[in-house]
């Protein structure tokens, strides 16, 4: 009974961090004030990968895809993760039951040198290394939002990469990468990033 009892503890401390991330990626883009990750260590690297995950669901709502990559009118967001299997994870729980724009949202990690057709946005961890300036550029190819974390991410072709600055997660975006992947990006998505490339912010 206790075991189960405990099970059932952490299974509801887990659900309450995950609502609490996505309610603050949430406020980032509707208020424009960032979100404060933890410290550097286990603990601290679990909640990033969790403000990033939130922020990739949050991200579907604020782009505009070109109406070719969608088969059918309830074709679903299909968001890959290549390098980071922890993020992955947390972004399948956060989307899972959910839909953005009346489509469902389905999450798969994808290997390095799987063809990219068919997904929306890529998430690239920093693990892929030298394989990420490939995988910037198939994305273009098949108007795929790609989101990296690496410091020269948006001179490659990444049309948002994530940075750490003073401890907080925030995002950087490139509007001729944008365009070159056929996307259109929310004003008010780019009112809270923390720069734009490609403007006169």
């Amino acid at each position: 009974m206790n075991f189960a009892r405990g099970k059932l503890v952490k299974f509801r401390s887990q659900t309450r961090r995950r609502v609490l991330v996505l309610l603050l990626a949430s406020v980032v883009i509707a208020a424009a004030s960032p979100v404060r990750a933890a410290p550097e260590g286990v603990n601290g690297n679990g909640l990033e990968r969790g403000v990033k995950a939130a922020f990739l669901y949050k991200f579907l709502g604020y782009i505009e895809w070109p109406p070719t990559v969608f088969p059918r009118p309830d074709s679903p967001f299909v968001i890959g993760v290549v390098g980071d299997d922890a993020v992955a994870a947390e972004l399948a729980h956060i989307a899972s039951g959910r839909t953005v724009n009346n489509r469902p949202v389905t999450v798969m990690r994808v290997n390095e040198k799987e063809p990219l057709s068919g997904i929306h946005m890529l998430f690239i961890g920093r693990s892929v290394g030298a394989r990420q300036q490939q995988l910037l550029e198939m994305g273009q190819k098949y108007s795929i939002l790609t989101v990296t974390e690496t410091e020269d991410a948006l001179a490659q072709g990444s049309v948002i990469n994530f940075r750490l600055t003073e401890g907080r997660v925030r995002f950087e975006v490139s509007l001729a990468a944008a365009e070159k992947s056929d996307l259109k990006l929310s004003s008010r998505m780019l009112s809270v990033a923390s720069l734009v490339h490609g403007s006169r912010r």
